[in-house]
């Protein structure tokens, strides 16, 4: 048994969604999307991510809890996300709660709720989505009935500030431990055991932080809070034992018994990372020194490359994505990287899937990965060299020269790309100007190589420059952050020296970068900040636009907090916010690391060849390695020989057992790689068109034209349809649709052109029958196929064929009484419809005001009739149907401005009927006749080329019409 509303009408959004924006973000049923029966588990989990549906539809993190949490039988899990201003009003005016997507449930209504903490400027949304969802925004606020608030994420480890609001803190990996954590949480509370006693247990778990178990206290050497110690949990808990001090990160050591997904809901709107991502390993062993994640992820966990490409390919075929990527901190150290993405390549081979692997390295980038990926559609690559100056780098412990950056550059422009992106920081310890000034000459550098490979016009390099944050758990965690002053200075200057170099430079707005670091070192007193900043209306401050420092700064000024205490030096003797999580790093590890950065001291990276910063790229080679493989005693024990054991397994089942010999390239094949487009002289066969008619009804009604566009053909790959594509640099599915509908607005006559390769058997009765089958069985959810035809040579294009569209529209019973019943209303509009009537449009962007004249643009209307039209349309209740057309060719009128102009702002339904083929080539006249007539409903048949009627009878309708 499904909870969720069966139909978007039912949804307790329905009255206002096509109010706001995107509002398929607020509803769910995308394909994939998985639903379980309320009843039928026990304990329920709402996984809840505190910004925007774009962003984290693309976080990896959700989707393996999503799917290990749903595949067990005795939970489930379902996704929110935070509200966008506009929706968030709308909420509110209309006293709805936030509701979950898959069962549009109330956050309170779970037994857990979990956010993931990935932003320090994510912490107002945590509030937003407490306070929307029915959940008391304060831990000690809430009862026995409320849910567990937990938090997860990087930030975690360091979430001091927000301990007010969270029951507990989940420490590193959560694949073991979520489960867990649900079960032992709901069946505590099914015994009547109290909240307080239930999360003294959650405690002893392992790997969760429970706030309200602890002691607090100021430290003498920084003047921070810390926690000092468990509480006396006999008095609270009774015979249960204290809880951990300091508290373990939960660690999967081995991803093999959890293989990352390759099913899971694909986004109904675009997102950040409008993709198939796999992670391929977890950890890095790059020990950067400002990296938080490098350091708390350890150690390094890869996953089998049988599990990558098998995953890879099945989330491909059955997401219907046209692009992969291979993920991790840092997936080129991925140990077997170069046959991965060559197997990787050899797997989607003739699908048309463009693969990119992220987070690449600047140095040692293999030519082989380079000529495999050379066929890929993207214009550039980007590699994060981190700082300017090659003392710098040695600083923040990134093991790349000077001369290996521009190795690369060369490798990368020659091979075709015309793009490169480089990362890099300012404010980091010991930085000097010179430095800053180095960051634009090393970008500088970078084109200077790409424009000897392509041409100055063929060549872009871009220097994108963020604010350094001293993050917990890191080698700088006790150093002071630049004043936002420092910052703007280096910017100026940076800007200045990067002038008349030709490069491309982006920096990021510092405004929030201070509050940034504020929170991420902060301890348990920036709750009532934070809490106050919110009420104040903080809310997305990570987004620059959004972001309200008079809001926080009034916060801190309530409460007397000097947020630069945060931000100075810390002393190494002092004890930390964040001291009581153990991360899994050996004590002092950090500290040394500070003293070598201060010293410009590297630091090689873990887990490779002593002297050598690449991988071995085939079996050969890696077993004659004698060398052992680096540690530097950070703490986390890693087994070394397991590790090369590994490695070498992985290089045999990619079958590298040799090295493979570098592509010798002809001049000529050098020049062809200057033209990136894939699809470029490709022999895709002979192209044919099909007409697929479709009713676009329920939930994917709320999706915009532009996402449909995006969506169709991801279900277009699914059901396996050979797709014709252009030949450009971002190669797409030749499709033509029928004019845009409103969002939130049902129809039921759609239309797509969609050109596909020809088959042997294409036209043919069965052909025809299959094709509709499958599109049929995978469709989206809303999307309801009602025919295909295969156009013929001579059949008019879709673009040219609807003259009129005809709308039914269902007005609410309030609004027909208002007139005095349905007889008087009939008369209000006539006496309307005799006087021209106008609609006002306003300036907005580019368009300029303008005027409409509804007669003009929408032909006679009729009321009372095409009942039907709604029920099929799923708009049911008391309405009353008003019909009426409106021209679709030149500036055509909105069906919402025909519908103000005749009743006012009635809250009406609108349905889109069908649309008219016009026979004739005269303007459209002011009826719509029978069909047969001048005006022929569109639909399968009429999608033959009409024949013309004769002048004489075009003459006498003309004459008719008149």
């Amino acid at each position: 048994m499904e909870s969720k509303p069966k139909h978007v009408r039912d949804h307790p959004y329905a009255p206002f969604l096509h109010e706001v924006l995107k509002p398929a973000q607020y509803i769910g049923g995308e394909h994939g999307e998985k639903r379980k029966d309320w009843d039928s588990v026990q304990a329920r989990l709402c996984l809840a991510f505190p910004d925007l549906y774009e962003i984290g539809m693309s976080h990896l993190g959700y989707k393996i809890l999503y799917g290990i949490v749903n595949a067990h039988p005795k939970l489930l899990a379902e996704r929110a996300y935070a509200p966008w201003s506009d929706m968030e009003e709308k909420l509110r005016e209309h006293d709805q709660p936030l509701l979950s997507l898959e069962s549009a449930r109330p956050l309170s209504d779970f037994d857990v709720v979990g956010f993931s903490l990935q932003f320090e400027l994510t912490y107002t949304n945590v509030l937003l989505m407490l306070d929307l969802g029915g959940i008391p925004l304060r831990a000690a606020d809430r009862g026995d009935d409320d849910p567990l608030i937990v938090c997860g994420g990087p930030v975690a480890t360091h979430a001091e500030p927000m301990t007010d609001f969270v029951d507990c803190f989940l420490i590193g990996d959560g694949e073991e431990k979520t489960a867990e954590l649900c079960l032992t949480w709901a069946a505590l509370r099914d015994a009547g055991m109290p909240r307080a006693e239930r999360l003294a247990h959650i405690a002893q778990l392992g790997g969760f932080y429970v706030p309200s178990l602890y002691d607090r206290h100021q430290d003498p050497d920084s003047g921070l809070f810390v926690v000092s110690g468990p509480k006396d949990t006999a008095q609270a808990t009774g015979d249960m034992e204290a809880a951990p001090f300091p508290v373990e990160r939960a660690i999967v050591r081995d991803l093999k018994p959890y293989p990352f997904p390759h099913d899971g809901p694909v986004a109904a709107t675009e997102t950040i990372f409008d993709r198939v991502s796999v992670e391929v390993a977890r950890g890095c062993t790059e020990g950067c020194r400002f990296c938080q994640a490098g350091m708390i992820y350890r150690p390094v966990r890869e996953r089998s490359p049988e599990s990558i490409i098998e995953t890879l390919t099945r989330a491909v075929k059955e997401g219907g994505y046209d692009e992969a990527s291979l993920t991790s901190l840092s997936t080129a150290d991925y140990s077997a990287i170069g046959p991965l993405v060559h197997e990787v390549m050899k797997a989607l081979d003739g699908q048309r899937v463009n693969v990119s692997v992220s987070s690449l390295r600047a140095y040692g980038l293999s030519e082989a990965v380079l000529d495999d990926m050379k066929t890929q559609r993207a214009g550039g690559l980007t590699f994060a060299p981190e700082a300017g100056t090659q003392r710098m780098r040695d600083v923040v412990n990134k093991n790349v020269t000077e001369e290996q950056l521009m190795e690369t550059a060369e490798r990368v422009f020659s091979r075709g790309w015309s793009k490169m992106k480089l990362y890099f920081m300012i404010g980091l310890p010991t930085e000097e100007d010179s430095d800053v000034e180095g960051i634009a000459l090393t970008g500088a550098r970078a084109l200077e190589v790409a424009r000897k490979v392509r041409g100055k016009s063929g060549a872009k390099v871009t220097v994108s420059v963020s604010t350094h944050v001293p993050k917990p758990h890191t080698p700088f965690q006790w150093c002071a952050m630049d004043p936002h002053e420092e910052i703007q200075r280096k910017q100026r200057l940076l800007k200045h020296t990067a002038y008349k170099t030709g490069i491309g430079l982006r920096m990021h707005d510092s405004t929030g970068s201070w509050l940034e670091g504020v929170l991420a070192r902060g301890d348990h007193r920036l709750g009532h900040v934070i809490e106050t900043a919110y009420e104040n209306g903080a809310r997305f401050d990570s987004w620059d636009e959004r972001v309200r420092l008079n809001a926080w700064d009034e916060a801190f000024a309530a409460h007397a907090i000097v947020p630069g205490d945060f931000l100075g030096t810390i002393p190494t003797t002092a004890r930390l916010p964040w001291d009581h999580i153990d991360v899994g790093l050996e004590e002092g590890f950090l500290a040394r690391e500070y003293r070598k950065a201060l010293k410009n001291r590297l630091s090689p990276p873990c887990g490779k060849v002593a002297g050598m910063f690449v991988h071995h790229t085939n079996k050969e080679d890696a077993e004659a390695e004698a060398r052992r493989l680096v540690c530097y005693d950070c703490g986390v024990a890693c087994d070394m020989s397991s590790m090369r054991e590994e490695r070498i397994e992985f290089l045999d089942t990619l079958g590298a057992e040799k090295p493979r010999l570098p592509v010798i390239r002809t001049e000529a094949e050098r020049d062809a790689d200057m033209d990136r487009r894939p699809m470029r002289k490709v022999d895709q066969g002979e192209p044919v068109t099909i007409r697929i008619g479709f009713a676009k009804l329920g939930r994917v009604a709320y999706t915009s034209h532009l996402d449909l566009v995006r969506l169709f053909p991801r279900w277009f790959r699914r059901a396996e349809l050979p797709l014709f594509w252009t030949e450009g640099f971002h190669p797409k599915p030749k499709m033509t649709f029928t004019p845009a509908l409103g969002l939130g607005m049902p129809s039921l006559a759609e239309y797509v052109d969609v050109k596909l390769i020809r088959t042997d058997d294409t036209g043919s009765a069965a052909w025809a029958e299959a094709l509709l089958e499958s599109l049929r069985g995978l469709s989206l959810e809303g999307i309801e196929v009602f025919g295909v035809r295969l156009l013929q040579k001579g059949d008019p294009a879709l673009s040219k064929l609807p003259a009129m569209a005809r709308w039914v529209a269902g007005l609410p019973r309030s609004t027909v009484d208002s007139f005095g019943g349905p007889d008087a209303l009939r008369t209000a509009l006539e006496e309307k419809w005799a006087t021209p009537m106008e609609v006002h449009r306003e300036a907005r962007k580019k368009h300029k005001a303008k005027t409409l004249v509804v007669q003009e643009h929408a032909l006679d209307f009729r009321i009372g009739e095409q009942t039907d039209v709604l029920r099929r349309a799923g708009l049911l209740g008391d309405l009353f149907p008003i019909a009426f057309e409106t021209r679709t060719g030149g500036p055509s009128i909105k069906p919402v401005e025909v519908l103000q102009a005749l009743v006012g702002e009635a809250h009406a339904r609108v349905v889109r009927e069908g649309f008219f083929v016009d026979r004739d080539d005269a303007s459209v006249t002011t009826k719509v006749e029978s069909e047969g007539a001048r005006y022929t409903p569109l639909d399968l048949e009429a999608f033959r080329k009409l024949p013309r009627k004769p002048a004489a009878e075009t003459a006498a309708a003309t004459s008719s019409d008149a």
